[in-house]
């Protein structure tokens, strides 16, 4: 069951912390302006699927060692129970990096050429790898941090026409994806064997695909 208390309080908090629309450019490329967003629809889509993931992690890898590739400010983190007894995070925008310590201060941010082989029990990459150019090398480096048997719970957006309407309706124009969900998937397929997956809404109307991987 989605907490709207929670995301109500949430929605605040990021409120409080950021002013959207002076730091819109600084922001554009992550999700705050969406779980932020004055349209509810468009909001509510944001938290359903960090909902999604979040229910992905109590079923599959409750209370582990978890690194978050991408992070944001970290929301997935609140909305997780019981907690990962480590929550280590990569985030490349110092901004939201720092609203992430300021945010979760247990967590401690990492950078992935440093990490060494099989350090976590599970991986989070919520709509952060389409962002990226090579993301065949950075999938291999991921899943290398993450033990035999670990968890990788993916999040992306099918970039189809009822996505593509909704960022339009929802006023974001930026095009800041390099490639697909589908495509991912496919080099998921490599390292991991799919256990489970969400449709977000739901199937049929599918905006973003969250799945989790068992690495082989």
């Amino acid at each position: 069951m989605i907490d709207i208390a929670l995301i109500r309080h949430r929605r605040k908090v990021l409120r409080q912390h950021f002013d959207v629309v002076r730091q819109f450019e600084e922001l554009e490329e992550s999700c705050v302006p969406s779980y932020v967003h004055g349209n509810g629809a468009a909001a509510a889509i944001s938290w359903w699927r960090l909902a999604a993931a979040a229910r992905l992690y109590q079923k599959h890898a409750p209370g582990c060692a978890m690194l978050d590739f991408g992070a944001g400010t970290g929301e997935i983190h609140h909305l997780m129970h019981p907690k990962p007894v480590v929550y280590d995070f990569i985030e490349g925008n110092a901004i939201l990096a720092g609203a992430l310590t300021a945010f979760i201060p247990a967590a401690k941010i990492k950078i992935l050429e440093e990490m060494e082989a099989g350090s976590y029990d599970a991986i989070l990459a919520l709509d952060s790898l389409e962002h990226n150019n090579d993301v065949a090398g950075l999938t291999a480096s991921l899943f290398a941090a993450l033990k035999p048997g670990g968890l990788f719970i993916l999040s992306g957006p099918t970039e189809n026409w009822l996505y593509r309407l909704g960022r339009r309706l929802a006023g974001f124009s930026g095009h800041y994806h390099t490639t697909t969900i589908a495509d991912i998937e496919g080099h998921f397929r490599r390292h991991a064997r799919l256990v489970d997956l969400a449709s977000v809404p739901m199937p049929g109307l599918t905006l973003f695909r969250v799945s989790a991987w068992r690495k082989i």
